[in-house]
Formats: C-alpha cells, sequence, structure tokens
C-alpha cells in the first residue's frame, strides 16, 4: 500500500503553509522539462535541508519541520497532454518553515534566492510572510504621513532635489545650491548617491552644520522647513558612527545607499533607537539583481516591500518620462508596494526621480497620485534661472496640476515653468528628446 501521508509530506496549500508559519515564496521559472513537480522539488530541498545526494541525518522528521513545501505549481499557458513544448514557463510557490531562520534579512534572502539565483531561469517574484514572522520589524518610523507631518505639509506632493553636479563641489558652493532650492520651494534636499560621508574636499563636519545654516535661512524667509538627507553610506561596520556624528552636527535627515551596504545593514539603522529622523533609501545597485526577465528578483519586492521591510521612509523611484528606462506595469506594483496595508508596517514616500524636469510633472502625478514627492536635480540646478527658479518651476507645475490647468497655459503667468518648458518641452515626446544618450 502507498503511504499517502509520506508521500504527501512535502506537498502543502498556500493557505494550510501560511497558518503553519511558513513564509512562501513565488518564482518565475523556465526550464525545457515537463517535470515541474521534481524541479520545484530541487529547489524546495535545495534551499532547506537536502543537496543532492541523500546524507545520514537527513531524517523524514527533519525534512518534515525543516524541509520546504511545494505549495502550487502552475505552467503558463497550461499545457494540453501530448504537447510538449521547447521551453515552459512555470509558476511554483514554495514554503519555507520560518524556524529555519530568525527575523534576519540576510538569512531570508539566502533561503529564499540563494543558490538557485545560480540555477538558471530562475526569478524570485514574491514574497508572502505570516503576520507574526513581521512583528519582528518595526519598519519605516515616520513613513509617509510622518514625513509630511515634519515638514507641516499635508495638501501637494512633495519636492525633492538632489545637490548638483553629483559631486566636487565644497561644502560653501553646495550651502549655497542648497539655500537656492530651500527658498525655492524644495521640501527634501538630497546629497547625490555618489557623494560619500568624507570626501576630502567636501567633509560631512563641515557641510551638514554649513547645510542647516541655509535650512534655518529659508525657513525664516519662507516658514517652510527643508529636510537635508545626508548620504552616511560607508562600509557597515562604520555606519552608525556616520549617522551619529551627522545627527550631532544637527542633521535632520539621513540617506543610506541601501543596496549597497546591504537591507540588512540599513536596517540596523532605521531601528536604532537613537536615531530618530527620517531616512532616505536610494536605489542605485537594485537593477543590478532586478532588471533581468528571467533571473534576480522582481523590482516591486526588492524595490518596494523588501525595502519597506528594511524601513526607510522613503526611496528613490524610476519615473519613466527621465533618463532611465521604465515600465509602467512595473512602476504600478512597485508603488503599491510602498503605500498598501501591511500589517503595523507604514507605507513608504515614493522619490520620483531619474532626469525628473517640471514638464514631466502632470505625468508623474498621473501615475503616482498626489501622495508623491517630486525628485529633481538637473531639472534644478539646470534650470536656464537658476536653482530658485529650478524649484519655482516643480512647485508650479505641482499647483497648476491640482488646480487643472495645462502647463501651456499656466507657464503664461510663470516665468519660471514658462522657460522649463521651452527648453524641455510640454509633451511626452519632447521630454523623452532630452535623454537621447540615455535611451
Amino acid at each position: 500500500m502507498i503511504d499517502h501521508k509520506k508521500y504527501n509530506m512535502m506537498y502543502k496549500f498556500p493557505e494550510i503553509a501560511v497558518e503553519e508559519k511558513h513564509i512562501v515564496a513565488t518564482y518565475q521559472v523556465i526550464i525545457k522539462t515537463k517535470d515541474a513537480d521534481k524541479l520545484a522539488m530541487a529547489i524546495a530541498d535545495e534551499q532547506t535541508t537536502g543537496t543532492w545526494i541523500r546524507v545520514k541525518y537527513e531524517t523524514e522528521e527533519k525534512r518534515a519541520k525543516f524541509g520546504g513545501k511545494v505549495l502550487s505549481i502552475y505552467e503558463i499557458p497550461p499545457i494540453d497532454p501530448g504537447y510538449v513544448p521547447d521551453e515552459t514557463c512555470y509558476i511554483l510557490q514554495i514554503g519555507y518553515p520560518m524556524t529555519n531562520f530568525s527575523q534576519d534579512i540576510s538569512m531570508l534572502l539566502t533561503t529564499v534566492i540563494g543558490n538557485i539565483s545560480s540555477s538558471g531561469k530562475v526569478k524570485m517574484i514574491d514574497l508572502s510572510f505570516p503576520e507574526e514572522w513581521l512583528k519582528g520589524f518595526q519598519g519605516p518610523k515616520f513613513g509617509i504621513d510622518g514625513i509630511r507631518d515634519v515638514l507641516g505639509v499635508h495638501d501637494r506632493p512633495l519636492t525633492n532635489c538632489m545637490i548638483k553636479p553629483c559631486i566636487s563641489w565644497t561644502p560653501d558652493e553646495g550651502a549655497e545650491l542648497f539655500y537656492e532650492a530651500a527658498v525655492g520651494g524644495i521640501d527634501i534636499v538630497k546629497d547625490d548617491e555618489l557623494l560619500s560621508a568624507d570626501m576630502p574636499y567636501c567633509p560631512l563636519d563641515e557641510r551638514v552644520p554649513k547645510f542647516m545654516e541655509m535650512e534655518k535661512r529659508a525657513y525664516e524667509e519662507t516658514g517652510e522647513h527643508t529636510l537635508y538627507t545626508v548620504n552616511i553610506t560607508t562600509d557597515p561596520a562604520h555606519l552608525k558612527e556616520n549617522a551619529y556624528r551627522a545627527l550631532e552636527l544637527g542633521a535632520n535627515a539621513l540617506m543610506v545607499n541601501m543596496y549597497t551596504v546591504g537591507l540588512a545593514a540599513t536596517r540596523m539603522i532605521t531601528e536604532d533607537p537613537n536615531i530618530n529622523v527620517p531616512i532616505l533609501g536610494h536605489v542605485d545597485f537594485s537593477g543590478a539583481t532586478a532588471s533581468s526577465p528571467y533571473h534576480g528578483v522582481a523590482h516591486h519586492l526588492w524595490v518596494g516591500k523588501l525595502s519597506r521591510l528594511a524601513g526607510v521612509d522613503m526611496e528613490i523611484y524610476g519615473q519613466p518620462y527621465g533618463k532611465f528606462p521604465s515600465d509602467q506595469l512595473a512602476l504600478t506594483r512597485g508603488i503599491h508596494a510602498f503605500t498598501q496595508d501591511w500589517y503595523h508596517i507604514k507605507p513608504v514616500l515614493a522619490l520620483a526621480g531619474g532626469g525628473t524636469i517640471a514638464p514631466a510633472v502632470p505625468y508623474i502625478m498621473q501615475l503616482f497620485g498626489d501622495d508623491c514627492c517630486i525628485a529633481a536635480g538637473g531639472g534644478v540646478h539646470g534650470h536656464p534661472m537658476g536653482s530658485r527658479a529650478g524649484a519655482m518651476s516643480l512647485r508650479q507645475a505641482i499647483d497648476a496640476t491640482l488646480k487643472g490647468i495645462s502647463l501651456r497655459e499656466y507657464a503664461q503667468d510663470h516665468p519660471e515653468l514658462k522657460a522649463a518648458c521651452d527648453v524641455w518641452g510640454y509633451g511626452k515626446e519632447e521630454l523623452l528628446k532630452n535623454y537621447d544618450l540615455m535611451n
């Protein structure tokens, strides 16, 4: 007689797996075989108890407790009996027992996409977590509402700019650009991701006090506060040191290149009880693992759900009317990952950047909604009338869009917006021509 309990030991329905405290990973797999069950079991084994051959202490009892469970297998499109295509795309779901790892992002990723990331056309496209496991994560301290509360702005998209050029400027030059942007209406000024904490010509100890002096001056003139997200990125061993130093110097926000220092190192900063300012996560390097249709981690999961799990309050997110190509479907999924209900974990503010200019604002707001941040660097500091006018052109474009007035009409009474549109265009096709070299 066939022992059906033993046969089905490594298989479960998804709802049972979640109830029994499994983290569920969903994969897209493309293979030249119809034996998807064998492949799914191989993945479940490889990432838990198994290796390529059974060994002495891999008992059935241990496999039942620690082994991965096959939850579902779907072929796309469904295959008719007798038809064997050259390659078949499968969606596989594997459940990994929570007991295999603590609430640790590094070990989570090692488990769900570790060795199998080198096994061919295997891409992780989603992760689902039991509420009990998520309770071990704080998530963003501020999130969208907290950032708006700090700035006192609740009725419009926020604005962000990066100091440009990316590097080479002195603290005095950067402070001047900061002031002009802040007076022009920028809510959040950030270091470029290429500017480290201690460039010899622009050390953190010099630039933070100068920038915060300009923040105070701009506030006295406009009544609007400006966050300065100073880049503390460095070797993880010294990340806290940089964070504490920036705060002692008066920084009111921080920035981390989260994919180069690692999500776990980022979480170390976001969950530190001594760090109580908004934290910006930068997306550089994220495309190294999320840009292939066949390998790596889906963009909305990597830049969205996992970064939110790591606890950043805001994150640069590429918009499709700039210098980097962006798929709108992936973009929409990412925005949802930033903001949809997720137990106690607060939503993340998306900073729509990557070559943003004032004429793109209506299209960005159409995609991102009003609860976003318009992020521009060259579009502010490269404005033909200067940085202050560049910042003003962003705010004017936002005002026009909220009022339902076309930029062409609104620009007639707003010279800063008109100058931006005269240089960079009004329509989508005109906008993209500015980035021919990148596209």
